[in-house]
């Protein structure tokens, strides 16, 4: 595994950082979140054009045929700046119909998703589920063109910006077995879907969807549904992976930005920097981060190049152990050294703390990943 930058990498990092400069400061942000979308389409049109929607495409569709190595440089931008675009739920999704989608599928959304012109999401995730890839209660009954599917999924991060969806229902079996599950193409203006939309702690836009008696055709299913456990486990891995990176932006800014601060901010006619004991703890954040950044990477390297599921499941789950512990640690520090005002709104810092703490628990805590990783021994 080469965890070297390539040249296309190198030019991709450059051309994200005078984007951020350019259009998506702290102020510029704000206004992006109290707008009634919660994202700017704006926006999204420009990481478009900017071959970021395309990394995940393949090239014969229109992208750029990149995995998750190659995305690693815009997921840690999006965590530094803490841009809120569906760009993961995306990503997401189109791993899913990359590995699984029929060549129609893939032919009609791709291009589209490469253009900017189609935003996807996958709803998966449901009340008691727990982390849990296997917990289904979403039903899909057969009927006699297609499907009809009924049930909930909770939180689907970006699910109010979607076109359309990936959804999980079972066709058979109990609630808690892999076997059974199957994947399917929904509109998100199909009759009988309905999406009750709210913010996140961390201010991205998220929903519960509702599918009552949604129907589909049969051309709708992804896959056959002896294959979809363990598409939905490499999908969560990548993203996984990819949010594992994301993190390591969010927490490079906060040790920056508390840096700064114990340089500026002055007590007994000093910089509070100067003192010994918060030099430690700062010394200790930075520990944290490059510790993050080197099993993020790892498993972005796993997830493009592993061929053996419990091995790539393995990295994947240290790695997210790893990266949750330091959102934790750094998270707090940044806070308790900036003092009260680091939990102020005005502050780029308590937005950051919100991000990270959330991102510890997206796709499975610490605790679940330990759990998983001691199972897979």
């Amino acid at each position: 595994m080469n965890f070297n930058a390539s040249e296309e990498q190198r030019l991709l990092a450059a051309s994200i950082e005078r984007f951020i400069a350019r259009d998506y400061g702290f102020d510029a942000r704000r206004r992006i979140v109290a707008s009634s979308d919660g994202y700017s389409r704006a926006i999204w049109k420009t990481l478009a054009e900017l071959g970021w929607l395309g990394l995940a495409v393949p090239t014969e569709l229109g992208g750029l045929g990149g995995g998750a190595a190659d995305l690693a440089a815009v997921m840690d931008a999006i965590g530094s700046a803490l841009i809120v675009e569906p760009f993961l739920a995306t990503a997401l999704a189109t791993r899913i119909i990359c590995k699984a989608g029929s060549s129609a599928q893939k032919n009609d959304l791709l291009p589209a998703v490469a253009a900017g012109e189609l935003v996807l999401a996958f709803a998966h995730s449901e009340e008691r589920a727990r982390y849990n890839l296997a917990y289904v209660t979403t039903r899909a009954t057969k009927t006699a063109d297609g499907f009809a599917i009924h049930g909930e999924k909770r939180v689907v991060v970006h699910a109010p910006c979607a076109q359309m969806f990936v959804v999980s229902a079972r066709l058979d079996g109990d609630d808690s077995e892999a076997d059974g599950i199957a994947l399917f193409l929904l509109q998100s203006d199909a009759p009988g879907l309905s999406v009750a939309r709210y913010r996140t702690l961390d201010e991205l836009p998220a929903a519960d969807v509702t599918f009552d008696g949604v129907t589909v055709a049969a051309d709708a299913q992804i896959g056959g549904a002896s294959t979809t456990p363990l598409v939905i486990e490499d999908a969560i891995d990548y993203a996984t992976a990819l949010l594992c990176t994301e993190a390591v932006g969010a927490i490079r800014y906060a040790n920056d930005a508390t840096l700064d601060y114990l340089k500026t901010r002055e007590q007994f006619g000093v910089s509070i920097g100067s003192f010994q004991a918060l030099q430690h703890r700062m010394v200790d954040m930075v520990i944290e981060c490059e510790q993050a950044t080197s099993m993020a990477s790892l498993a972005c390297a796993a997830v493009d190049a592993e061929t053996d599921p419990a091995r790539r499941k393995r990295i994947v789950s240290a790695a997210k152990i790893r990266v949750a512990d330091a959102c934790k640690h750094v998270s707090q520090e940044s806070i308790q050294l900036h003092g009260g005002m680091g939990m102020s709104d005005e502050l780029k810092i308590s937005h950051t703390f919100r991000h990270l703490t959330m991102i510890a628990q997206q796709f499975g805590d610490a605790d679940h990943h330990l759990e998983r990783l001691a199972s897979l021994r």
